[in-house]
């Protein structure tokens, strides 16, 4: 992806200790800076990829005549948070989306600054947007973000939501007679050859996946989360028109027909999951779809319901929910099934994606799968296993650090919720 790219830089080796990441460079570089290096010297450094706890290690940046010492510290590399709302102004939570319509599209987007910025600092350096209310916020984040014009993790971009008319990313609620802006009504779609158009609009305005809405929707009114929405050949468009532009689909699904049509149609990853079966199991092992499934969350929709925060057609949608889906992410593990971490980043507050990784534990990951869920599953998925992921020559400086390490013990993974040390890029902006 042209936004997230960095030039290369020229990798010095030092002996088998040795890990070379790369930076990303400004324009205003000069040959002579790209000769220095920082140098981050790791007590422990968690391979990713081998799934291994490593000793004493050196890591090359080319790009800065800098020695952090990080030796009594884990290091490992910046984590990924695969399903987030970051563009969708302050911190909506489980509240209602109706309040969209109060606000302008500008001041949505000076509100979701602040969302960005805690997010990076949080530890997650990357994250994948799957959806905005206010279509192609996300777009201008992340570029906004790339440029350096706002701090945060850096994007990959769905738009806004493909839907019914009516459906689960649409905002619902409103008077029949009210017309929304084209921005809250972008993705609406209600045949194969709107759900086409919509994904060429999308495509032209330069998103890096699609995202889609398989099901019916808990944080929506109107809506069953029970149901199927699109039909299998319109889910089929979506995939076909989205591999046309080299873009990879996710699909929102909670039951287990509008999961299982998803899988059949050929998406990458399905968000949520809830009630997934045994045969949609059995079927996303099988085609190699990865499950997102957010276990966390529901500790903050049970929150707001007490404080009476949230709608109470959406604590009807949800009851019992959380618990089914937790219950499935333990046998989907156990099947095997490819995971992806995923928080629905925005129910809960930004900056708070950490504290799933204990639920994802409880649930029957080790410490090791919990952390390559958020690094080297989640780079798979977003197809950048080549500069994302681990802490390997010729990848990008996305490091962070925890005192302690976090495959010690169950209980020690909870070390990740709050993460002192934080490099995007090359760049530290937290330690």
């Amino acid at each position: 992806m042209k936004h997230c790219l960095p030039a290369a830089f020229a990798i010095a080796f030092i002996g088998a200790a040795i890990i070379c990441a790369q930076s990303q460079a400004q324009p205003q570089e000069t040959s002579q800076q790209a000769d220095v290096v920082t140098v981050i010297r790791a007590g422990k450094l968690i391979d990713t990829d081998a799934g291994a706890v490593l000793s004493n290690q050196i890591i090359l940046i080319p790009a800065g005549a800098t020695v952090i010492d990080l030796s009594n510290m884990t290091v490992l590399p910046g984590l990924i948070d695969c399903h987030t709302h970051l563009a969708d102004g302050s911190e909506n939570g489980s509240g209602d989306p109706l309040t969209y319509l109060k606000k302008s599209a500008a001041e949505i987007a000076f509100e979701s600054v602040p969302n960005a910025r805690a997010m990076l600092e949080s530890g997650f350096t990357t994250v994948r947007d799957v959806g905005a209310y206010r279509a192609l916020n996300e777009v201008a984040m992340r570029d906004a973000i790339a440029r350096g014009d706002i701090e945060g993790p850096r994007m990959f971009v769905a738009g806004a939501y493909v839907t019914i008319t009516g459906g689960a990313g649409a905002l619902t609620g409103a008077a029949p007679d009210i017309i929304l802006p084209l921005d809250l009504r972008y993705g609406e779609a209600n045949s194969p050859w709107e759900v086409r158009q919509v994904i060429r609009k999308l495509a032209n305005n330069g998103v890096d996946l699609i995202k889609i809405l398989s099901s019916g929707a808990v944080l929506e009114h109107g809506s069953n989360p029970n149901s199927q929405e699109f039909t299998m050949e319109e889910l089929q468009a979506a995939v076909d028109e989205a591999n046309h532009f080299g873009l990879r689909v996710a699909a929102h699904a909670h039951s287990a027909q509008g999961i299982k049509n998803a899988i059949n149609a050929g998406v990458a990853s399905v968000e949520h999951a809830s009630r997934i079966d045994n045969e949609g199991i059995a079927l996303a092992k099988k085609r190699g779809t990865y499950l997102v499934m957010d276990i966390y969350d529901e500790e903050c929709i049970e929150a707001a319901g007490k404080a009476g925060a949230i709608p109470a057609d959406f604590l009807a949608h949800d009851a019992e929910l959380g618990q089914i889906q937790r219950d499935n992410f333990r046998k989907a593990l156990q099947a095997g099934v490819k995971l992806a971490f995923g928080t629905d980043a925005g129910v809960c507050a930004y900056g708070t994606s950490g504290k799933q990784f204990a639920f994802m534990v409880k649930y029957g990951m080790t410490p090791m799968q919990a952390i390559q869920s958020a690094t080297s599953a989640a780079a798979d998925l977003l197809g950048h296993s080549d500069v994302l992921g681990s802490i390997r020559a010729g990848k990008f400086a996305d490091i962070v650090a925890v005192e302690g390490d976090p495959t010690a013990a169950a209980a020690n993974v909870r070390l990740l919720e709050n993460i002192p040390f934080v490099m995007k890029g090359g760049q530290i902006y937290k330690h």
